[in-house]
């Protein structure tokens, strides 16, 4: 049964986002990438390294990072420099390029995690066929802002697929570049004319 406007107990009840940050997150700051990248390694947690670097170069969303298959992103035994992947939400392939760092970390893992073409680079710990889930995803990002100081409200997945985008606005200042990056442009173009 549902409850009425009328009815006086529903407006003493606290809205479920009171005091809480529910607008965009922020990008990280080349500082806080670094920061982040030292403390995964200090610790010598390879997938959450290669999991970060995978995640700022692709500009993927959460759903669509964890669901990446070894296949999508080696070719011949080797890291490939670009990638496509098409993206749950709407369908299209979008294609990104994968940077030394990001090379690097995702070799170190798929080295010590093996596995087919077939398989998810990230792996669920639960389910052995399945992949990381983008719940798991959210906590490990909220667990990295946070042993380098940054308040965990401010930012989250959205946060690692904003900040390549933000850093190559901030040095070209180059709005195209940044929609194309975010497979803007066809939207743009449509409200445009």
């Amino acid at each position: 049964m549902g409850y009425s406007d009328l009815d006086p107990a529903v407006h003493e009840r606290r809205p479920w986002n009171a005091g809480q940050n529910v607008g965009p997150k922020r990008p990280l700051k080349p500082r806080d990438i670094w920061a982040i990248r030292f403390y995964l390694d200090e610790h010598r947690r390879l997938r959450d390294r290669a999991l970060f670097d995978l995640a700022i170069d692709s500009k993927l969303r959460g759903c669509d990072l964890v669901k990446i298959r070894i296949g999508d992103v080696t070719s011949g035994g080797s890291i490939r420099n670009r990638s496509t992947v098409i993206q749950q939400k709407t369908g299209r392939p979008v294609q990104f390029e994968i940077m030394t760092e990001a090379r690097k970390s995702l070799t170190a893992w798929l080295e010590r995690r093996r596995g087919t073409i077939l398989d998810f680079a990230f792996p669920s710990r639960v389910d052995y066929l399945g992949h990381l889930s983008t719940r798991q995803y959210a906590r490990l990002v909220d667990e990295w802002v946070s042993t380098v100081g940054l308040d965990k409200r401010e930012y989250g997945t959205h946060s690692l697929r904003r900040t390549k985008v933000s850093l190559i606005y901030k040095a070209t200042g180059n709005l195209r570049a940044v929609q194309i990056l975010l497979r803007m442009a066809t939207y743009c173009q449509r409200t445009a004319g």
